[in-house]
């Protein structure tokens, strides 16, 4: 699965947090453990300590701080347990896996022999050079717009998709511009950009709206990334925004940064 590797080192990660943090709380729990025991409406609690009665020592209300320090001993010694049990086995996992394994076994065959296989799934190479073939009908552009052409010679609607068109061609991201898209309950519409990202082996959408400070330019943009929402089209998951406004222009320093994060 694509991008398991990198999700697992996440959570690796956070478990050794949380297991640092329980232990050092720990370090301050009082001995002993929590004992409750209700009677009629009320509960009574009791702290329990090795080698004593089995029942333990009451605790009286006065004793409300030790009573929740206990709790809280009792609950992190269970996450803290948890957390190591779950931390052993990712770290295992993430030792002996890579995203790209099983297209690993036919690259790393003889090139005469790959010419005799038949992969299980096509390889990252196959699916792009397939999915960048696929032919689509762009929007048409009125008569009396100007005309804007990009580094390869590609017609585009502002100078701005320009800028960013520019970019993805000199860093060999290979994109559709304005492929269509049928979005559930608000109809056809096209995205600026559509990448077949590296990272996620998913389809990804990039909207650049260039006149936010324009109150109906806004709104229809606001409704069109709504629509993308309902139907499981995520900013920061399958769709990257970039914006301007007359006094705040396209920053291509953040669109790098948005490129190596989702595409690359």
């Amino acid at each position: 699965m694509a991008g398991l590797r990198e999700m697992l080192l996440k959570e690796q990660s956070r478990l050794e947090e949380i297991l640092k943090k329980t232990e050092e709380r720990m370090k301050d729990a009082p001995e002993g453990s929590l004992r409750l025991s209700r009677s009629g409406k009320s509960v009574q609690y009791y702290r329990c300590m090795p080698g004593k009665q089995k029942n333990g020592e009451y605790l009286p209300k006065a004793e409300g701080q030790l009573v929740r320090r206990l709790a809280q001993k009792s609950y992190d010694q269970k996450v803290a347990k948890l957390a190591g049990r779950r931390l052993a086995q990712i770290k295992r996992m993430v030792k002996d896996y890579e995203d790209d394994e099983i297209e690993s076994l036919f690259l790393n065959e003889h090139m005469e022999r790959q010419k005799l296989i038949r992969p299980v799934e096509p390889t990252w190479e196959q699916r792009l050079e397939a999915w960048i073939n696929e032919e689509y009908l762009q929007k048409e552009f009125r008569e009396d717009v100007p005309v804007i052409l990009t580094e390869r010679g590609e017609r585009v609607r502002s100078k701005s998709e320009k800028l960013l068109a520019d970019y993805f061609w000199r860093s060999g991201i290979l994109y559709k511009y304005e492929r269509p898209l049928h979005l559930k309950g608000f109809g056809i519409v096209h995205p600026d950009f559509t990448f077949l990202s590296r990272k996620t082996r998913q389809e990804v959408y990039w909207e650049h709206d260039g006149r936010m400070d324009d109150p109906v330019y806004a709104q229809r943009a606001i409704r069109k990334i709504q629509a993308y929402e309902q139907n499981g089209i995520y900013p920061g998951e399958k769709l990257i925004l970039t914006f301007e406004t007359e006094k705040s222009v396209l920053d291509l320093r953040m669109v790098k940064r948005l490129a190596e994060k989702y595409l690359i």
